[in-house]
């Protein structure tokens, strides 16, 4: 009865933990949320959306990229292959208003070929925020 009672109380712990913080969790991606956000329409594969982001190298915490510097949210359809893989992955089941940080693996980044300022085989970091889902109206609270 102990073990039971355990063992249900740690799948719950468990279960809690992982919709309150992480999404995705897998040898390429990680998806932690930094601020949760509830909606009715979440994003889906073909969605056109504007995203907030903050890139850096995991290895020394420099920053490549950041859209906040230009004022300006980056647009593009999710999960169409505008984008890295770990966007693609990683920016999707979101609502507006939500922010979520992301550790990419080189696999489902750039890779061997890095680009610009990455360099070849970097782990990436990106503080996204969803700023909208375009042609969904934003709800009210």
């Amino acid at each position: 009865m102990k073990l039971t009672l355990a063992l249900a109380l740690a799948t719950a712990t468990a279960a809690t933990a992982a919709t309150a913080g992480e999404i995705v969790n897998n040898a390429h991606l990680k998806t932690e949320v930094v601020t949760a956000a509830e909606c009715s329409r979440k994003t889906k594969a073909g969605d056109k959306i504007n995203v907030h982001y903050r890139g850096t190298l995991e290895s020394d915490g420099s920053e490549f990229d950041a859209s906040y510097n230009r004022g300006q949210p980056l647009t593009f359809t999710v999960g169409q292959g505008q984008v890295i893989k770990g966007w693609d992955q990683g920016l999707l089941d979101m609502c507006p208003g939500e922010k979520r940080k992301l550790t990419i693996q080189p696999e489902w980044a750039y890779g061997s070929r890095g680009a610009g300022p990455i360099p070849a085989n970097s782990v990436l970091i990106f503080e996204s925020e969803l700023v909208s889902i375009e042609g969904v109206e934003k709800e009210e609270l």
